[in-house]
Order: C-alpha cells, then sequence, then structure tokens
C-alpha cells in the first residue's frame, strides 16, 4: 500500500518532580537537604532511513508519546532521565507544522536525525534552594511538561526521470522494459493509481551507470486544479531531474492531436508550479509498431521546432529503447553536474539532535 501523507500527533515525555527530602543519619548531626533532581523527559526524534518508501506506519499509528523522567529521591538521587522515541521516515518526506502550516523540515538525505519535541525538563530537588540563612529549604521544583505537537506529513518520492503524459500512453510499459519494475499493465485509462520506482543500470563495469526512474499516474486536463490523480502525484515529479514526456501517436487514444496532447500535459505542469515547466525535456512518441504516420511526422516537426530531444519507440517490439535509454542516462549526468550534492570528507563529529522548536519558556512551578 503506498501512502504519501499522513497526520499525526506527538507527545514528548514530561520531565519528572524535584524532591523534597533531608538527610537524618546516625551519628551525622547536620544532614541537611537531600532531595533529588526529577529526571528529563524523553525526547522525539524524526529520522529519515532508506529502508522506508511509504508512511503507511503512520496512516493506522497516528499517536507518538516518549517515556516521561521519574521523580527524584532523598539522598540526592536524581530519576531516571526518559527513554528517547525515534520515528522513521522515508527519505523525501516533508514535515509541516499541521496548525500553522509550517514548512519545517525536508529530509532530502538519509540518516538525518530532528528533533520534533522536546522532552520536559526535570525538577530540582530542595537540595539547591539551601543557602546560608535557608539551611532547612522545603521548596522544590515540579517537572515541566513534555512539548505537544501535530505535524502533516508528505512524502516526494526521489527519482531522476519521471515519466508523463496523458493516461495509457505507454509509461508502465516503457518502465517495464527499461527495469525491473513491474507495474500494473492494462488496456484502460488510469491504471497506475500509485508511482512506481525502477532503477535502471547501462554499460559495463566498471563502465556501469544507472538512474532511478518513476512512473506517474496519467495526467488530464485540469490535473494541477484537482482533476483525475494529478494534484496527488503532481509533487512527486518535483524531485525529479529530468522529465520523459509519452504521446501516443497510434489512433487508439482516440485523440487526433498530439501536439495539442503535449501542450496540454506541459500546461498542466507549469499550473502546479514548483519549477515542472523548467526541468530538462525529452519528447518521446509511443507505439509506433501502430503509428499514424501524420501524426508522428507532426509531433517530430514541433519537437524540432522547440529544440527538444526527440524519440519514437515501441515497448512492444522494443524498436527505439536502446537510443532512448542512453540519451536519459546523458541527460541524467548532465544535470547532476548542474546541480551536485556536496559531500564533507571532513571526519565526522558528535551528533546533536538539530531541534524544530525552541525548549518551553514557562517558568518552573515550585511546590511545598
Amino acid at each position: 500500500m503506498f501512502i504519501d501523507e499522513a497526520k499525526i500527533r506527538v507527545k514528548a515525555g514530561d520531565g519528572g518532580n524535584g524532591c523534597m527530602a533531608f538527610r537524618r543519619e546516625k551519628f551525622v548531626p547536620r544532614g541537611g537537604p537531600s532531595g533529588g533532581d526529577g529526571g528529563h523527559g524523553g525526547d522525539i526524534l524524526m529520522r529519515s532511513s532508506e529502508r522506508h518508501n511509504t508512511l503507511v506506519h503512520f496512516r493506522f499509528n497516528p499517536e507518538y508519546k516518549s517515556d516521561r523522567g521519574t521523580h527524584g529521591l532523598g539522598s540526592n538521587m536524581s530519576g531516571r532521565s526518559g527513554e528517547h522515541l525515534v520515528l522513521n521516515v522515508p527519505v523525501g518526506t516533508v514535515v509541516y507544522d499541521d496548525d500553522t502550516g509550517e514548512l519545517l523540515h525536508d529530509f532530502e538525505q538519509p540518516d538525518e536525525e530532528v528533533c520534533i519535541a522536546r522532552g520536559g525538563r526535570g525538577g530540582r530537588g530542595n537540595q539547591h534552594f539551601a543557602t546560608s540563612t535557608h539551611q532547612a529549604p522545603r521548596e522544590h521544583e515540579l517537572g515541566r511538561a513534555g512539548e505537544e505537537r501535530h505535524f502533516r506529513l508528505e512524502l516526494k518520492l526521489l527519482a531522476d526521470v519521471g515519466l508523463v503524459g496523458y493516461p495509457n500512453v505507454g509509461k508502465s510499459t516503457l518502465i517495464s522494459r527499461l527495469s525491473a519494475a513491474r507495474p500494473k499493465i492494462a488496456d484502460y485509462a488510469f491504471t497506475t493509481l500509485e508511482p512506481n520506482l525502477g532503477v535502471v543500470k547501462i554499460g559495463d563495469f566498471p563502465h556501469e551507470r544507472s538512474f532511478v526512474i518513476a512512473d506517474m499516474p496519467g495526467l488530464i486536463e485540469g490535473a494541477s486544479q484537482g482533476a483525475g490523480l494529478g494534484i496527488q502525484f503532481l509533487r512527486h515529479i518535483e524531485r525529479t531531474g529530468v522529465l520523459v514526456h509519452l504521446v501516443d501517436v497510434s489512433d487508439g487514444s482516440g485523440r487526433e492531436d498530439p501536439v495539442a496532447d503535449f501542450k496540454s500535459i506541459a500546461a498542466e505542469l507549469a499550473g502546479f508550479g514548483h519549477g515542472l515547466e523548467d526541468k530538462p525535456v525529452l519528447v518521446v512518441a509511443t507505439k509506433i509498431d501502430a503509428a499514424n504516420p501524420d501524426k508522428l511526422k507532426k509531433l517530430q516537426t514541433y519537437a524540432k521546432r522547440r529544440k527538444l530531444p526527440f524519440f519514437a519507440i515501441s515497448s512492444v517490439t522494443g524498436e527505439g529503447l536502446e537510443p532512448l535509454k542512453y540519451a536519459i542516462a546523458d541527460a541524467v549526468e548532465q544535470r547532476r553536474a548542474e546541480h551536485p550534492v556536496i559531500v564533507s570528507d571532513a571526519p565526522a563529529k558528535p551528533k546533536k539532535h538539530k531541534s524544530l522548536y525552541s525548549p518551553p519558556l514557562a517558568s518552573a512551578k515550585r511546590g511545598v
């Protein structure tokens, strides 16, 4: 089950209360206060993981709570701090504050870790309030409450190449021929109801190249305003580097003008925004084993006029697949060169949890 949206509620652990106690032992005439501190509440951390690829584990378990700190004890013994709770999300997950709509964090790399809710601080025991003039304090602090937050999670798939086009133009068949992915293939519209990822490898070691290709559900006119399935899956195209626009040039589509088809989908991508219209595009005429020559020539002329790379393929017979595969690999390499991922060679430092929120500013409560 592919789930790319989820809402969760998290509650960090409360801090334990400080203790009020006095040391009374034989042969110790001046015992004095000995109340220990309460333990800190456990934080709730979120970590990006390559072992997860959907948010389905959040859909059916929307509430999470970390351990609270235990109360302080006598003999200056501090309470135990609560255990941190770690929530694993797929790489590509975007975290929003569900109450304000604010973008909080975007997990673009694996093993990123942020603190999404801080545990409450433990209260101080009465030993901290002793002074030279107040040697038997009965004051102690209550533990602070842990943070409680509501989040909305969105998953945007990470792929080098995105296949776009009208429903039933051959996207699923193409990805099944280029990679080991096995999406559902049938002769009706909206066969693909969720994105499918496949890894394409070309060349031989040590000159082997690879890229990740994503098969997106079909788009229709008005997709950027919510028609069809488009608005639900257009965001997955945001992270792709190269778009492969498939256009059916056979008579089986029931649409007369392939150029109008191309323009319609391009308009929907531009209408959605987020820079989709600026991505490199390869125009691919599909089903040339049953092509209408006039449609094929018209689309080829339009692509040449727009200076867009053009390829004609048949996923059934395999015609044109090898040139297309290498052209996609070249476009991906060029895109990676223009947008390199910077990796530091510096030695790793001890990990510090980045917090999305500052600690609570409420003053500590005191009890007697």
